[in-house]
């Protein structure tokens, strides 16, 4: 028995749409971060970039459980002595890039590395229902009709 390694030219890159409006982050994202890997087609090799093209949209209507939205903080650094600084979830949700919360929560799903920063180019995430990539025709992924606790009401 040889272990199967997918070539290059075998690789086959689909575009997957997903609206984001009503689903829980969590569940959002690992979903997002196993198709950008490829863990769902039969011929996944972990050192090949295998995964879809996605497109997320009403990134700003992601919904949160508990009090996450108030609770949950972000932190970054300046570089600065003392420069450590925060925001809540809601202050990115409310402020100008509400897609934020959705990519910092893929790419932290994601094992960290080169092959994943190649990974999170694959993802293509919009705070409105707008997207400029109609040409590709991409597939819809309905996350509501996979499991009843993907969904929450705000």
């Amino acid at each position: 028995m040889k272990t199967y390694t997918a070539r290059p030219a075998e690789i086959e890159k689909k575009w997957i749409l997903i609206d984001a409006d009503g689903i829980v982050l969590g569940r959002l994202a690992t979903i997002v971060a196993a198709r950008l890997r490829g863990k769902h087609k039969p011929s996944f090799t972990p050192h090949m970039d295998m995964g879809d093209n996605i497109i997320v949209i009403n990134a700003d209507k992601v919904q949160m459980t508990g009090r996450k939205r108030d609770q949950k903080t972000y932190y970054w650094h300046t570089g600065y002595p003392g420069g450590i600084k925060s925001r809540t979830a809601r202050q990115i949700i409310e402020g100008k890039h509400p897609e934020r919360v959705v990519v910092k929560a893929v790419q932290r799903m994601l094992p960290g590395g080169p092959l994943s920063r190649q990974q999170m180019t694959n993802l293509r995430v919009y705070a409105g229902s707008q997207h400029p990539h109609e040409a590709q025709q991409p597939e819809v992924l309905d996350l509501r009709s996979m499991n009843p606790k993907n969904t929450r009401s705000a």
